[in-house]
């Protein structure tokens, strides 16, 4: 799945790719915010990424969308 995290005071986004789901990336979203901590999560390459929940601006999240390659492909 693709997450983008937007930071505040920051030009640009955080976007990275993750094994985990929707719902455990917005409960930990949601943790991280309620509680002052930090959104830790792992990437697809097993990169651990943290952002303190105080300056989460927002996060999108959506599914990683696959191109296929040559003509024909769906």
């Amino acid at each position: 799945m693709e997450v983008k995290i937007g930071v505040q005071n920051v030009a640009r986004e955080i976007t990275f790719d993750t094994d985990a789901t929707a719902e455990e990336v917005a409960k930990a979203v949601s943790q991280a915010i309620d509680k002052g901590g930090l959104f830790t999560l792992t990437d697809s390459k097993g990169r651990q990424l943290l952002v303190p929940g105080a300056v989460i601006g927002y996060v999108s999240l959506g599914e990683s969308e696959r191109r296929g390659v040559g003509f024909g492909t769906l």
